[in-house]
């Protein structure tokens, strides 16, 4: 796997099928500068990005990067058996102890990807906060408040809305098309992400998540295609300008 580049982009290639649902890490690279793992190219574009937003009076940094299907499995049951906080689509909490299963495999969806089928495992994908206006010892919710007009990341978002095309990035969670949450601090390198998301078939989450220890599994198998058509494949496409950002020179 290519190390990071500090000018022009690594080369890109399609992931396999282990690597496209978070089974195996051989994509993605250690960043020691990020705190985090993402693809090469992906890294790269964004230690561009954050270098430039600096003299905006950014501290752009990333909360999550690249995250492994045994992850996703530890936060879908956690949330599933209530040993996490589960919300409706407002926000507000929900107690499991009185919902169906089907009722709780749909909250949790709203807010978490079922394992196998987040684009965290592509290492294309980051959570993004500023770092510079962050309370000393303070972490972000990550909820849209913080990212909106009044919002304490308002600055970010706007640079972001400017800039982020430049480096390949965009948005897959600019509003609710009906499935996940709106995620204005989630960015998605375009590029590669894409490419991959036509890649990530039903077929081949039934073949992931067949004999996992899923909580729930009954009514994620049958509601499976329901699951990939609003949760996977409901996102914004991306601009010709996030896309032409492959040859966008790093340095």
């Amino acid at each position: 796997m290519p190390h990071v580049q500090e000018r022009g982009q690594p080369e890109m290639k399609i992931l396999t099928p282990q690597q496209l649902t978070g089974r195996e890490r051989s994509h993605v690279v250690e960043v020691p500068q990020l705190q985090c793992s993402l693809h090469p190219a992906a890294a790269a574009a964004l230690m561009s990005m954050m270098r430039d937003a600096a003299g905006s009076g950014l501290d752009i940094a990333p909360l999550s990067g690249f995250r492994d299907f045994n992850q996703q499995l530890v936060i879908w049951n956690g949330k599933f058996r209530g040993e996490r906080a589960l919300l409706d689509r407002d926000g507000a909490p929900l107690n499991v102890a009185t919902m169906q299963e089907e009722q709780i495999v749909r909250a949790i969806l709203h807010w978490s990807a079922l394992p196998a089928a987040s684009r965290h495992h592509w290492g294309t994908e980051i959570d993004v906060f500023d770092r510079a206006v962050m309370p000393q010892g303070a972490r972000p919710r990550l909820v849209p408040s913080e990212y909106g007009c009044d919002g304490i990341f308002a600055a970010l978002s706007a640079w972001l809305a400017r800039h982020a095309e430049r480096y390949g990035f965009y948005l897959p969670y600019d509003s609710d098309r009906g499935g996940v949450q709106p995620e204005p601090w989630h960015l998605s390198f375009a590029p590669l992400s894409s490419v991959l998301l036509s890649e990530l078939t039903v077929a081949l989450l039934a073949e992931t998540l067949a004999g996992v220890a899923l909580a729930g599994a009954s009514s994620v198998q049958r509601l499976l295609p329901e699951i990939h058509a609003r949760y996977v494949c409901a996102v914004a496409a991306p601009s010709a300008r996030a896309l032409r950002a492959e040859s966008v020179d790093a340095g």
